[in-house]
């Protein structure tokens, strides 16, 4: 089993959960956090002055999924996240030791 983690654009969610569930996904967590890469935030204007916004909004996409579909859910991420602008985002890979179903107590990829 691995773990995906995404960290993409705002508005891409809907993009990347539709596109996951086309192929065959069947859960994901997003939770909405912020941060920065090579985008490095950027400098608004407030009430005229002007700041630095340091960390950007972003969302990060948490998917457990067996081995068998770990390409086509990176494609599947990659595809719907994509904009070709700086800050589009990143993709992990973590292996996952174990998985467990708390209602039923199925584990490994059965709990998926």
């Amino acid at each position: 089993m691995k773990m995906i983690t995404a960290i993409i654009k705002p508005f891409k969610l809907d993009d990347v959960r539709d596109a996951l569930s086309e192929i065959g996904v069947k859960g994901i967590t997003a939770t909405e956090v912020k941060g920065f890469g090579r985008q490095k935030g950027h400098t608004e204007l407030y009430r005229g002055a002007e700041y630095v916004v340091d960390f950007l909004p972003k969302i990060k996409v948490e998917i457990a999924i067996d081995d068998s579909l770990v390409e086509r859910v990176i494609e599947a991420v990659s595809q719907a996240a994509n904009t070709g602008k700086i800050g589009d985002g990143k993709i992990f890979v973590t292996a996952l030791e174990q998985a467990v179903r708390i209602r039923t107590g199925e584990t490994g990829s059965e709990a998926l």
